[in-house]
């Protein structure tokens, strides 16, 4: 990101983690582009994942753009310093990956579909970084809501490692876990390639494409 890339790549301790807060963060509750709410509650037919896939302002815009979704947000999930502050994340001493909630009408796209989008969005195969942004919040990662989706998400990963293994790529580092508490990033993170037409966005997949489900 514009910010710098953070080049810590061991996920820290629990006795190395910064203490964080008891405050979350205040965030603008309105998503800028389509207007529905980014935090909770959400219409009782949706669901939701969160995706992390590198610099989350890409990753956002990426998913707010296709067809079926009620809401994004970007935020922080899967670490230990509780309410962190992007700064914080920056260190490598909260163990947070910089991910994506994506909420969803399973009716009118997919989880698989979303999947599909994850997997061929970026390179799964390169462990704590993403491109030229290395450090442990760019890491891959599906964090699920309900077994159905672990399921799948692990039959997903299966499958496309064939795919990448045929195409002479490396071993898929993805992490498949049950969501933890996701905390949302600074209302400027918040839809910022909208506000900023012109940011910083370094998604680009490995040009192999997933079976067709």
């Amino acid at each position: 990101m514009i910010f710098g890339s953070n080049k810590k790549t061991q996920l820290p301790s629990a006795e190395e983690a910064l203490p964080g807060r008891q405050t979350p963060m205040p965030v603008d509750n309105k998503h800028y582009v389509n207007g529905n709410l980014i935090v909770s509650p959400f219409p009782d037919e949706t669901e939701q994942v969160v995706f992390g896939l590198g610099c989350f302002w890409g990753v956002e815009r990426l998913f707010w753009q296709q067809s079926g979704i009620y809401t994004t947000a970007v935020g922080y999930i899967n670490g230990l310093t509780p309410n962190p502050t992007y700064d914080e994340l920056c260190t490598g001493m909260t163990g947070h990956n910089e991910a994506v909630l994506i909420v969803f009408y399973p009716e009118e796209i997919s989880f698989t579909k979303l999947l599909t989008i994850f997997w061929e969005s970026h390179d799964p195969t390169q462990g704590m970084r993403q491109g030229n942004d290395s450090g442990t919040q760019y890491r891959s990662g599906i964090y699920v809501y309900t077994d159905e989706q672990k399921i799948l998400a692990e039959s997903s990963k299966k499958e496309y490692q064939v795919s990448l293994s045929n195409a002479g790529l490396s071993t898929i580092t993805t992490e498949i876990l049950f969501a933890t508490e996701f905390y949302y990033a600074e209302t400027y993170h918040q839809q910022y390639l909208a506000k900023n037409p012109a940011g910083y966005c370094n998604l680009a997949g490995t040009g192999v494409n997933c079976p067709a489900n």
